[in-house]
């Protein structure tokens, strides 16, 4: 098979270079610095929107300022040169500052989620050795006894008179972010991507889908999922604008749909699942949207005609800077699934067999990645490292190959299309997750005598994790979700138990997988007592959980995050509840009442103090709705 040619370039019109600041494409060949982008186009156009929220918007001189005043905040504290700056905030305007702050030291930022358990913060934090963490009031609290420094990001104690750094120009070698996924021994393992790595996505993504000052990107991801550096980095390199959208919308496509259109954006990223109804829905021929970007999971539809925008699918690993091939989806009915793409910029892809020679066109083989957007490795792993970035033969001395783990085939024209993957990992709700790493976790349970956790098709067609247990007591399926929730974040908990008696194995000792039962009534594990709804509220709160979760009747005391239900299937709850009982409810709401019986309570007192409120007309009017 001859290498696969580098060469991706859609066929989209380039809209007009930025004006004020002049970025022409020469100024954006990497390697280069986005604080120093940033700064520059603060300096051109200060007036510019750069970050767009329903709380408000941010000027490029803003955001530049504000990142000046923290970056002093922080030499402050001795963060510098190889530093590492956590950053446990939500998707906000703090969150990118924060990040470009760091940088502006010449330190690096690790995202952390806030929704993770506290354990795993702790954890990832000392195996990160971070050297301060910024976080909210109650951050501190949460990592009490953390290996690293913990302050709150308070504006309030940040000095308004910062003395501007030395304008560092980022060493290209250095590191930008580092990013933990799942690990296959039970500890998640930090992806360390350098300023190099990160101007090379910039400059290919700018080039490739003619950004400019005049588009206006949206933000969805947090900032823990690489994606997120995808639609932050490269609009703000380009003078465009970043609108955070709402978690409300993030989550339901047609909420998404309106919130796309009402704010103008050009050009949007969403996860593969709610790519797909985006796809299938219907939009105004005026939409401003230009193109919708896709990736994370397996695409399996592609768009209907007449869509007013391109949708472009996407590959890449996280050691690989988010993004390896790409390619724009064709419509209509064809029945293979849609490719990969073709390389983007200067990567490289080899697709070799288990010998490391090129398999020909058509053949399956392991997608082997290079190019100027390989990662460093991985964070205190050497050996890890060895294993999976490997010389490239094909290369120059010193090239690089990533190991991707993933199976692919060359198509006659030159795309590359995904044929699942060599190990067991695999990705749920955009999360790439190694079931060992949940089986060792979930060994950790005194009364656990054997387990394995394996991915099985749910019935939206994407994977679902199962976990299979040899209990040495009586247990229930509620403490082990409950116990892995105080470890793993809410998308590696399982979403269903199975008792066994023994693990299967074959002739040889090995666990015998493809002995495993399929989940059922019979061999699910033992759930705590239900009780039935007895009011109308209940009724239709249980309704709607057996709905969201796709699952049987759900008793009124049962709590909704150890049924395996997580914040995306929370807000589906609150916005049906919502449209249900005619009241604005929030994911806060069910986070403080996650029971049926405490919400229906919730509802019931919220409808009564709305009654309240009313006139006599408009309580009739309410009546007879």
């Amino acid at each position: 098979m001859e290498n696969v040619d580098p060469q991706f370039s859609p066929a989209f019109d380039s809209a007009p270079a930025l004006d004020a600041a002049s970025l022409t494409e020469s100024q954006l060949s990497p390697p280069f610095s986005v604080a120093a982008k940033v700064a520059e186009i603060a300096r051109v156009q200060p007036d510019a929107t750069a970050l767009v929220a329903t709380c408000g918007t941010l000027s490029y001189r803003e955001l530049d300022s504000r990142a000046e005043r923290l970056a002093s905040w922080l030499r402050g504290r001795g963060i510098g040169s190889g530093g590492l700056v956590g950053l446990c905030l939500e998707r906000s305007f703090d969150q990118i500052v924060a990040a470009l702050a760091a940088w502006k030291t010449g330190a690096a930022y690790l995202p952390l989620d806030p929704a993770w358990p506290d354990a795993r913060l702790s954890t990832i934090v000392a195996d990160a050795r971070c050297a301060i963490v910024l976080g909210r009031d109650e951050t501190a609290r949460r990592l009490a006894g953390s290996a690293a420094p913990v302050e709150t990001l308070d504006w309030a104690a940040v000095p308004a008179d910062a003395v501007r750094g030395p304008g560092l120009g980022e060493d290209p070698r250095a590191l930008a972010y580092v990013i933990y996924t799942s690990g296959t021994t039970g500890t998640p393992k930090g992806v360390e991507i350098t300023h190099a790595n990160l101007s090379h996505l910039i400059a290919w993504h700018v080039d490739a889908f003619g950004i400019t000052c005049r588009d206006r990107a949206s933000h969805l991801a947090g900032l823990g999922f690489d994606a997120a550096a995808w639609e932050i980095w490269p609009y703000l390199c380009a003078g465009a604008s970043v609108t955070l959208i709402e978690d409300a919308a993030r989550v339901a496509s047609e909420r998404l749909r309106a919130a796309l259109i009402e704010r103008g954006i050009t050009i949007a990223f969403a996860p593969t699942a709610i790519a797909e109804e985006l796809i299938a829905a219907d939009w105004p021929a005026d939409a401003p949207l230009r193109i919708l970007l896709t990736g994370a999971d397996r695409l399996v539809a592609r768009p209907r005609p007449g869509l007013p925008f391109a949708f472009v699918n996407n590959y890449g690993p996280t050691e690989c800077t988010v993004v390896a091939t790409s390619a724009i989806v064709a419509p209509g009915g064809d029945a293979e699934l849609p490719p990969i793409g073709r390389p983007i910029g200067a990567a490289r892809i080899h697709i070799l067999d288990g010998n490391g020679h090129l398999v020909p066109t058509g053949e399956v083989g392991e997608i082997h990645i290079g190019g100027p957007m390989v990662g460093r490795g991985y964070r205190g792993r050497p050996d890890l490292t060895a294993q999976r970035f490997v010389a490239d033969p094909f290369g120059g001395a010193g090239d690089r190959l990533y190991r991707t783990g993933d199976l692919g085939i060359l198509l006659a024209d030159g795309q590359i299309a995904f044929r699942g993957r060599i190990d067991d990992q695999v990705k749920i709700r955009g999360h790439r997750v190694e079931p060992d790493e949940v089986a060792s976790v979930l060994g950790r349970h005194p009364a656990v005598g054997a387990c394995t956790v394996v991915a099985r098709r749910a019935a939206d067609g994407g994977d679902a994790l199962v976990g299979y247990v040899v209990p040495q007591r009586t247990l229930t399926a509620e403490e082990l979700r409950s116990f892995l929730a105080e470890q793993l974040p809410d998308y590696m908990v399982p979403a269903s138990f199975v008792r066994l008696d023994a693990l299967p194995l074959t002739a040889n000792g090995k666990l015998d997988k493809a002995a495993l039962p399929d989940p059922a009534e019979e061999n699910a594990l033992e759930t705590a007592g239900f009780s039935a709804a007895t009011t109308l509220a209940e009724q239709r709160l249980a309704e709607i959980l057996a709905e969201v979760l796709g699952r049987g009747p759900v008793g009124i005391d049962d709590n909704f995050f150890l049924l395996g239900g997580h914040s995306l299937l929370g807000t589906q709850v609150v916005l049906r509840a919502g449209e249900a009982f005619g009241i604005e409810l929030t994911l806060r709401d069910l986070f403080l009442a996650p029971t049926i019986r405490q919400l229906a309570a919730h509802v019931e007192a919220l409808l009564m103090r709305m009654i309240e409120a009313m006139s006599d007309d408009e309580a009739q009017q309410r009546a007879a709705e």
